[in-house]
């Protein structure tokens, strides 16, 4: 074989291992369980599974190794284009994880999540700096902090601090955790104080896979809790926690109140849906979008729209309704929403239980729900329009709630009447969060470095980047480097031994102002780098969800672990380990755990053996998110035997995009 074969089977292998063999944006099919949140008008999408066309039963959940970046105004078929941006193999990458955004300060910490691609690490708070584009690493004591999983995160703008409630530990976050414990409490991060701190959640009941909301009203504004799972009865059942069930944090007062919602129609109860805020130019109404989800127990989950209107607490369905001449919906999960300008919701990804083809791959699975329908056709699902910032509350919920357009709703407490007249009161003020200014130095639109509002945490002084190199295509030049350097250094070994060329130096990045108490981190020498892999540790997907897990008991393993078996899908149920631990109760921040404390042992369990399939089905290429029938005749899944549902059920103009 001669050299220049040799040398391009070399450089042919090493492309295979490297994380560039498929591009998470020219390669896109299918993209869950990530995290998204906004930033000086750009979406940053990390983490998740990614899953690789063509798609089938037998398809891969591959770990997601990527950052990724849609700037709002730059519009890619109607939808933020994306980037890639840095990211080495040292950041975590992690599944089911939230992005607590210092819109201020643009700095997007990552909280949470269960490693699929390696064992998990012991807890650190990275952050990504969105100004200077690097990572970094907070020096924030953290030895009293677990990584949870699949539970609600929400921030604060106006005081910078993230709120995560609920959710999971298992081994797959926290290394050597030999169980599968669902949280009840919240863990508070103070991002200009770089602290973690615990606070009680409403009960001793232990929930996750729900969402939590920010809305400005009380005296300092509000979270809203509600949907997922939870396991009130101290014992191994996991139940729903029913979507009547609303759950609101005061965070002047730090008290928690539960409210009861009705409605002519209630949505079904689901785990890992998504959701978003808007609210009337008034602040007469606060109304929340809701999409998507996974059953909880058997069945198919859910496709539709509701909104969730305070301070009537009403249910509403928002689509389809009668009228909107749709078909079929179809269901999925483990999606990202994100409300931008208080008007339209970018709805992203999400594992589909029952179809198999790619989620528009041309705009990376981004979908638009227009929440007040102001665009031209008067559509609910429409292409994001960048300059749109007023938000018109839509005839479905004005009929509900009375009022208009710019708000004037009538219907301001709930049918049963208020639990506690102290959450009357609150949600009858309007609070108006203040515009907080940055910390540190930051680079204007010229070039020169903006004013910190307070001088000691500007300067890199007190951290350096941390994680912050080059990954792919740095990778792929090392490894190539070093295959060019072993097939020179062989063939001239005879007549001349010598040792091999050095790996070319990685390009050094920006040093970046920032925060306080982050900790200096030396750069790593391209002889410490790792480089993503393209067989990264995976999960197979069957038509009943994730393969079989370990029992609780069992150590961390690449292959299955203790995490909560993936919802929603065909024939796939619930149960929980047996074990359960009971915790004292505050409503004040708790004092009695040593980390973000878990209360009983709980997981969901093993797919029923029956596997009923479905018919390939395909997406429509219109915005709005594809679904299908909760109810679907079960065929074959042979592509060959079924048609495409587009072209049997098309879309009202098609062509252009509305729905």
């Amino acid at each position: 074989m001669s050299f220049g074969h040799r040398l391009s089977v070399l450089v042919l292998f090493l492309v295979s291992i490297s994380n560039g063999q498929r591009d998470p944006l020219d390669n896109f099919c299918r993209l869950h369980g990530h995290s998204t949140t906004i930033v000086d008008r750009e979406m940053i999408i990390d983490g998740g599974f990614v899953n690789w066309a063509p798609i089938s039963a037998e398809s891969t959940n591959y770990t997601s190794t990527w950052l990724k970046s849609g700037h709002l105004d730059d519009s890619n078929d109607g939808f933020p284009r994306q980037f890639k941006l840095d990211k080495n193999e040292t950041v975590p990458s992690t599944v089911g994880g939230v992005l607590w955004a210092d819109e201020a300060n643009k700095i997007v910490y990552q909280y949470g999540g269960e490693y699929g691609n390696g064992k998990p690490e012991d807890f650190r708070l990275w952050s990504y700096d969105v100004a200077y584009k690097i990572w970094n690493i907070s020096n924030v004591s953290t030895s009293d902090t677990r990584r949870a999983s699949w539970g609600a995160g929400a921030v604060d703008q106006d005081k910078g601090i993230g709120y995560y409630y609920g959710g999971w530990l298992t081994n797959a976050s926290v290394p050597g955790y030999n169980s599968r414990t669902v949280l009840k409490n919240m863990l508070v991060y103070d991002m200009l104080g770089n602290s973690f701190r615990n606070q009680s959640g409403p009960d001793d009941v232990p929930r996750a896979e729900g969402v939590m909301l920010y809305i400005p009203a009380g005296d300092s504004g509000l979270l809203v809790y509600f949907g997922g799972i939870q396991t009130p009865f101290n014992n191994n059942t996991v139940v729903a926690s029913p979507m009547t069930d609303i759950y609101i944090y005061d965070i002047a007062n730090v008290l928690w109140y539960k409210q009861t919602a009705s409605g002519d129609d209630i949505p079904g109860n689901r785990r890992r849906f998504c959701a978003g805020a808007a609210w009337a130019e008034d602040r007469s109404s606060y109304n929340i979008y809701l999409f998507g989800g996974a059953s909880i127990g058997e069945g198919v989950g859910y496709g539709d729209v509701w909104v969730l209107s305070l301070p009537s607490f009403k249910w509403i369905k928002f689509w389809p309704r009668e009228g909107d001449g749709e078909g079929k919906t179809f269901p999925h999960h483990s999606l990202s929403c994100d409300v931008i300008g208080n008007s339209q919701m970018i709805i992203m990804g999400g594992h589909f239980t029952n179809i198999t083809d790619c989620d528009v791959p041309t705009i990376q699975g981004q979908h638009g729900l227009d929440l007040g329908k102001s665009n031209a056709e008067n559509a609910k699902w429409a292409k994001f329009d960048p300059k749109l910032t007023t938000y018109k509350v839509p005839s479905e919920i004005a009929q509900t709630i009375g009022g208009g357009a710019s708000g004037g709703a009538t219907v301001l407490a709930p049918t049963s009447g208020w639990a506690d007249r102290d959450l009357q009161t609150l949600l009858g003020r309007q609070y108006t969060p203040t515009t907080r200014t940055p910390t540190r130095s930051l680079p204007s639109s010229t070039g020169a470095a903006s004013t910190p509002s307070n001088s000691g945490s500007s300067g890199p002084s007190k951290a350096t980047i941390g994680g912050a190199v080059g990954g792919g295509v740095g990778g792929l030049l090392l490894l190539v480097a070093v295959g060019v350097g072993i097939c020179t250094w062989r063939r001239k070994k005879r007549s001349r031994p010598k040792s091999p060329p050095p790996p070319p130096e990685l390009h050094s990045q920006p040093m970046s102002p920032l925060m306080p108490n982050e900790t200096k981190i030396p750069s790593a020498s391209p002889s410490q780098m790792v480089y993503a892999s393209s067989h990264p540790s995976h999960y197979t997907l069957t038509p009943q969800g994730m393969s079989p897990l370990p029992s609780p008991e069992s150590a961390w393993s690449p292959h299955g672990n203790a995490a909560p078996a993936y919802p929603g899908s065909p024939g796939q149920t619930v149960y929980a380990a047996p074990v359960a631990y009971s915790y004292p109760h505050s409503r004040s921040p708790s004092d009695h755990s040593h980390y973000y404390h878990p209360s009983m042992h709980s997981s969901p369990g093993p797919p029923h053996t029956h596997s009923p399939t479905v018919a390939v089905q395909e997406l429509p290429t219109i915005r709005s998110p594809a679904g299908f029938n909760a109810e679907p005749q079960m065929q074959s899944l042979d592509p060959s035997r079924s048609e495409s549902w587009f072209a049997q059920n098309p879309p009202r103009d098609a062509g252009n995009g509305a729905a």
